[in-house]
Order: structure tokens, then C-alpha cells, then sequence
């Protein structure tokens, strides 16, 4: 667990993210950064949350019409 400060950038305030989470995250300069609550506090990552919630979607209506897919599949 890392301990992160914040600082002033300019007119804002942010907090700098260290070399090995970057590398983790695998982001770079540039690279949006999503936040999310959770129940735990927030949750910073490379993922846009809303993607995530169309795949799962996509994967619900998928299994629901499992058998239509097989058979458009032959």
C-alpha cells in the first residue's frame, strides 16, 4: 500500500501516481483515469465502468438467446 500526497499543480491540486502503479495500471501520459465509488471509499482505473456494464449486458442477452445463436451459427 502506497501513501499518496497532494500537491498543487499549477492552479488545481492532485496527487502524483508512483512509476510501479503506473506500470501496474498500464497507463501512460495522456490515458484516461476513471473514478468510481465503491463501498470501500473510490476506485481509481484504466476502464471506463459504463463499457464493463454493456459487456455484462451483452453477455446477459447472449445467454438468453443461446439457442438462437447456435442455430444462426450453422
Amino acid at each position: 500500500m502506497a501513501t499518496l500526497k497532494v500537491t498543487q499543480i499549477g492552479n488545481s491540486l492532485g496527487v502524483i501516481l508512483p512509476k510501479e502503479l503506473l506500470a501496474r495500471l498500464k497507463i501512460d501520459k495522456g490515458d484516461a483515469l476513471y473514478i468510481t465509488e465503491t463501498p470501500m471509499g473510490v476506485a481509481l482505473t484504466p476502464y471506463d465502468p459504463s463499457f464493463e456494464q454493456q459487456l455484462e449486458l451483452g453477455r446477459e442477452f447472449m445467454r438468453e438467446y443461446r439457442d438462437t445463436f447456435r442455430a444462426l451459427a450453422k
